[in-house]
């Protein structure tokens, strides 16, 4: 009996369902009475993002209409179900409920349309990192080749660092921090760390081509593993160690070829790496014990102003004031050109540095550590290309080598990541 109806029901075409106060094709009368215990426990049957039914009541009827619902799946998954929930009750609040099915697919393309927004943007981002990060090794690569201070330089760039942040702030493009005395403590260390840092790596662009700096520190990760063992208690796995291997025999097959090597750009490479990594063991050791957290752009913004008070007058003392237009006109040089493009390096510079910390705050470090793998082999490609740096076939292997190796341990990282 069951199956004939079923059959029945199935074959019958679909009969258009009365609303409530309607006449019927009879001259029969369709109300809506109160939801009684057994419509309850029916509409409790129901998937969420379909509303609550009330059985027609009908006198006289030929017909009545009891829609086979409880029993339907939902095929759009439980993220979307519990999202439709929350449609269909904000449409019932408001009044309506015929169109709820709709709001429901329309709620799970706006997910899918605002997920590929979110990609396009961080793909937008990791492209401005890798720009300005190739205008600034080429503009400030050009600076220290006619006007050899970079201390200076370096305060030039951290001076429009701060502007740019004040202007920030100003405007209320991002929000100005209030920032406690236990916290301006705790990131002292890290200006220091930061400051020179950046220095170091200044002072062997001067010496040394843009290409062999970005070579020695791709060593970063080495450096990353012997402090964090050090001060972190952090001991590599066997296989973090192996991708160490092709990184540190990669380096030194370049430097023992490399035509621009000397001594001073070598270990102002090999500081720079130091104090990259200590800044970063010092940022989980000492931040993971603040209460009060901050974002990593505010961090950066912090660290960026300090980092100009803490250099300039170390590089007065130390190189004097030699950045007037009489002592560039003394020196020969040409002013236009000097002060333009260190004021291009110094946007350059901030802005990279401003995007890298962007991204950070989209991403997992390690996804982060993988970007500035490839951000280095394009930056050293370019500047190969543009100053036309004679590389031999074994310091190309070499850089190859240590690349390669970066891009394994950063892998080797991410499995680490996923398996924790």
């Amino acid at each position: 009996m069951h199956l004939q109806s079923a059959a029945f029901s199935a074959a019958r075409p679909p009969l258009p369902t009365p609303r409530a106060g309607s006449n019927l094709p009879d001259g029969g009368h369709c109300s809506v009475p109160p939801v009684s215990s057994s419509s309850s426990s029916f509409s409790r049957d129901l998937p969420p993002f379909l509303p609550r039914i009330r059985p027609l009541s009908c006198r006289p009827t030929r017909f009545f209409l009891a829609p086979r619902l409880a029993n339907r799946k939902s095929s759009l998954g439980l993220t979307t179900v519990v999202k439709a929930a929350e449609d269909v009750a904000a449409a019932a609040a408001a009044g309506g409920t015929e169109n709820h099915g709709e709001a429901a697919v329309s709620s799970y393309g706006s997910n899918s349309t605002s997920g590929m927004v979110k990609k396009l943007q961080l793909g937008f981002l990791f492209g401005l990192w890798y720009l300005f990060n190739i205008y600034f090794n080429i503009y400030d690569k050009q600076v220290l080749k006619v006007y050899p201070f970079p201390m200076t330089i370096m305060t030039f760039h951290f001076a429009i660092g701060t502007v740019l942040i004040w202007l920030m702030w100003v405007t209320n493009l991002y929000k100005r921090p209030k920032i406690s005395s236990k916290q301006l403590v705790a990131i002292v260390p890290l200006a220091i760390v930061h400051t020179l840092a950046n220095l170091f790596t200044n002072m062997s662009l001067g010496k040394v081509a843009v290409s062999f700096t970005h070579t020695i520190k791709a060593l970063e990760p080495f450096f990353t593993v012997v402090l964090s063992a050090m001060f972190l208690g952090e001991l590599p796995t066997l296989w973090v160690l192996i991708s160490l291997v092709p990184i540190v025999g990669g380096v030194a097959m370049a430097s023992l070829t490399e035509a621009s090597f000397n001594w001073a750009g070598f270990w102002s490479a090999m500081a720079s790496n130091l104090t990259n990594q200590s800044r970063n063991v010092l940022s989980k050791k000492i931040m993971d014990k603040d209460e009060e957290t901050m974002d990593n752009i505010t961090l950066f913004s912090i660290i960026t102003v300090m980092s100009f008070f803490l250099l300039a007058p170390v590089s007065l003392l130390v190189e004097g004031i030699k950045f007037t237009p009489s002592y560039m006109r003394f020196a020969g040089l040409n002013l236009k050109e000097v002060y333009v493009r260190s004021f291009l390096a110094g946007v350059c510079f901030h802005a990279y540095q401003q995007a890298s910390y962007m991204i950070l705050a989209e991403v997992s470090p390690v996804t982060h550590s993988v970007g500035n793998c490839v951000k280095r082999v394009v930056v050293i490609i370019s500047s190969v290309l543009f100053f036309r740096t004679p590389v031999s076939p074994l310091n190309s292997i070499g850089t190859g080598v240590a690349l390669i190796g970066v891009f394994l341990y950063s892998r080797v990282k991410r499995t680490k990541s996923k398996s924790a």
